[in-house]
């Protein structure tokens, strides 16, 4: 039972949603009823406690009830009932204000040409701040917020449309009608000098060695390049052979002494 009393909480409140009072939500029916089901999931998400909703479970009001109060066609939902609902007349606007938002990386093309709805849509703008974001988020995080003069844009031949109690509809809005913060400049990094690299250019056939120590180990002792560190050792083992050979002759005489050029 919990189940099924959840189920028709669901029907019995996307029918207000959509029957009645679709304005509240930042929701604008077409000609014939319909709304989108992922714009109509993404307003009700904005709404405590139901952000639960997902299209099983629209689809599950269709399969629970014999007479469900909504219909889907493909990726379009609509009240049943909409005997509430009344087309768009033209509005009387006490505001003198209206608001709407655009997309971030549109706002440089808009104050260049105006505001200019894709036919057969509408622009949608709101005498509430809030409900303009609002709507502004659903299609860019970083929407822009923008300021509607409204006589400024009725003088220049903009009607607008009622489309609810704060929900209004324009075709366009012509320059010098709306205000918006500062564009914002465009920033170009600065290209990085490349580092300075010695210049290892050499003519064809030739090739470097690389006889240093690896790993930034230090040369061994007595080791030095090309082998020069080495000699003594070969020197010592020279004057070696010449004492052994000298002692053998009995040539007790001859002392290293002399070799090196030192007293004896």
């Amino acid at each position: 039972m919990g189940q099924k009393k959840n189920v028709k909480q669901i029907a019995k409140f996307l029918a207000y949603v959509l029957g009645r009072r679709p304005d509240e939500f930042g929701l604008v029916p077409d000609a014939e009823g319909f709304v989108k089901i992922n714009t109509l999931l993404q307003a009700l998400s904005e709404e405590p406690g139901w952000g639960f909703l997902r299209r099983a479970h629209l689809n599950e009001i269709i399969a629970v009830f014999p007479e469900p109060v909504i219909e889907i066609r493909e990726n379009r939902i609509r009240a049943m009932n909409r005997g509430h609902l009344t087309q768009a007349p033209p509005a009387i606007i006490v505001s003198p204000q209206l608001f709407i938002c655009i997309r971030r990386r549109a706002y440089a093309h808009v104050l260049e040409k105006g505001l200019c709805a894709a036919q057969p849509d509408r622009l949608l703008l709101s005498d509430s701040r809030d409900m303009a974001v609002r709507i502004g988020r659903r299609m860019d995080p970083d929407a822009v917020l923008l300021t509607v003069t409204v006589h400024a844009a009725q003088q220049k031949g903009v009607i607008f449309f009622k489309a609810g109690d704060s929900l209004y509809l324009a075709d366009q809005i012509p320059l010098g009608c709306f205000s918006g913060p500062p564009l914002p400049k465009e920033t170009t990094a600065m290209p990085s000098k490349p580092e300075k690299t010695p210049d290892r250019r050499v003519s064809a056939g030739s090739f470097f060695l690389d006889l240093g120590p690896k790993n930034g180990a230090s040369p061994a002792k007595g080791k030095t390049r090309g082998g020069k560190g080495l000699s003594w050792k070969r020197d010592r083992k020279r004057l070696r052979k010449e004492k052994e050979k000298l002692r053998l002759k009995g040539d007790s005489s001859f002392a290293l002494g002399d070799i090196w050029g030192e007293d004896g």
